[in-house]
């Protein structure tokens, strides 16, 4: 990942109502949420959560795709495995003890990989 396209990401995930949108769209899975019921989840008026999806899905982090009338929204985990990549790369330093608890965060997280 270009650290242009991680400012991005990250510029878009430092906004709490964007980091709630992006963490229920991770909870919801590959198939997504509609935009109404993603509204109703995090409590946003429907203007501000497609606002906020705006920004998620030019940086990158959310996609979208029609269904019938609705719109539903997508974390995007192929980015957000890029992002996480990004984060860690340079982790260690020959010091595996510093990034040993990251992997107990990482193995918690693979009860639910994406499906392609």
């Amino acid at each position: 990942m270009e650290t242009k396209s991680a400012l991005d990401a990250l510029g878009a995930l430092a906004h709490e109502g964007r980091l709630n949108i992006f963490r229920a769209l991770v909870r919801a899975g590959p198939q997504g949420s509609p935009a109404g019921v993603l509204a109703e989840a995090v409590g946003m008026a429907p203007s501000t959560l497609s606002n906020n999806l705006t920004i998620l899905t030019r940086s990158g982090l959310t996609s979208s795709r029609r269904d019938g009338r609705s719109i539903i929204y997508a974390a995007d985990y192929a980015q957000m495995t890029d992002l996480l990549a990004f984060l860690m790369e340079d982790c260690c330093q020959g010091s595996p003890d510093v990034c040993l608890p990251l992997g107990d965060v990482i193995s918690r997280a693979a009860c639910c990989p994406p499906t392609n």
